[in-house]
């Protein structure tokens, strides 16, 4: 297999960690490889496969011979994405920054592979609770075509990187030596202890640009205008994994037993779902794995043609990082580079 000279902008940073881990793991074929980030992190040392790396400032001239770009997220995307494309590197971005343009592929692999081949030199990654969610939504909407999706999300506060992380340790340790007063600095009110309601900046219809991008993205991914999907995504003081409780409206009626079934039979589903045994996925269990959990898989009693599903999965992982190394595999496997 033809070896990638391979750049990771933001190498320094959770997502970016968890690129080269999974870049390791599920042995990708890396010829070169070059370490960016922030020139506050310029200079850290970085073991990868037996051999010190130094990482360099991100500039545009890092991109030279480099096929494929990894972006872990933040400004550097909007700063240096196109640059790298220009220079004849397939970028492959875990920000906002371009996924709703019409010449980005969105791309959930398990979803719409296909849509790697149409990129222009960039690739989005799509957000992590989005990515959660049309993994198993794809295998229903196949099955029994979705007209609505009502999600709750419960997202871990590594969704907001490793000072978020940081912040709730710190605050659960004050909280058990009873210090009174604590100051969030991460998160507009404490986290430890508390849930928020609140997710990125509130938006048109008080909705927050978190949830505008559940609803914008999904309908990009499946290519179907024409399900109506609303949701209200909460930040818990959950370390790593997100879940989210999913109603789902379909035109004919799929039984739990067979979208058990479609869903266990699915590429990237793990179904855990036996009430009688307390079964169903959480957090706690689902971190630091790849696949996408689904459980509580019921009847929705007040509508004729409705379903219920809880789903988790590692946000870190499946809703970003590993996301974006599949899709750099389907680059490569499709020859588009």
């Amino acid at each position: 297999m033809k070896k990638i000279n391979l750049a990771v902008v933001g190498a320094t940073g959770a997502v970016g960690q968890e690129l080269l881990k999974i870049l390791r793991e599920r042995n990708f074929p890396v010829g070169g490889l070059k370490l960016l980030a922030t020139e506050r992190s310029a200079g850290t040392k970085i073991n990868w496969e037996g051999r010190d790396y130094t990482v360099a400032a991100t500039a545009n001239e890092a991109f030279e011979g480099v096929d494929i770009a990894l972006f872990a997220g933040g400004s550097a995307s909007k700063e240096y994405a196109r640059e790298a494309a220009k220079r004849g590197a397939v970028v492959v971005d875990n920000s906002s920054a371009f996924r709703m343009d019409n010449d980005v592929p969105l791309v959930v692999p398990e979803v719409n592979p296909e849509d790697v081949r149409q990129h222009k030199g960039i690739i989005a990654n799509p957000n992590c609770s989005t990515i959660i969610m049309v993994v198993p939504l794809k295998v229903i909407h196949d099955a029994a075509r979705i007209k609505r999706v009502v999600v709750s999300t419960y997202q871990a506060v590594s969704g907001a990187g490793k000072e978020a992380i940081e912040e709730l340790a710190a605050q659960v340790k004050m909280f058990a030596e009873g210090q009174q007063e604590i100051n969030p600095e991460v998160f507009p009110h404490q986290i430890a202890f508390n849930l928020i309601p609140h997710i990125d900046v509130f938006s048109d219809m008080d909705y927050t640009k978190e949830e505008w991008k559940m609803v914008n993205e999904t309908k990009k991914i499946m290519h179907d205008d024409s399900i109506e999907i609303t949701a209200t995504t909460v930040r818990v003081p959950v370390f790593r994994s997100h879940s989210e409780s999913v109603n789902i409206e379909t035109e004919r009626r799929i039984t739990p037993a067979e979208a058990k079934e479609i869903l266990s039979k699915a590429p990237g589903i793990i179904v855990q779902d036996d009430p009688g045994k307390r079964e169903y996925p959480m957090p706690l269990y689902t971190s630091d794995r790849d696949e996408v959990f689904v459980g509580r898989i019921r009847e929705d009693n007040s509508i004729a043609n409705g379903l219920n599903m809880w789903v988790v999965s590692d946000q870190l992982r499946k809703g970003a990082a590993t996301n974006a190394v599949q899709i750099a595999e389907l680059v490569v496997k499709y020859g588009c580079f």
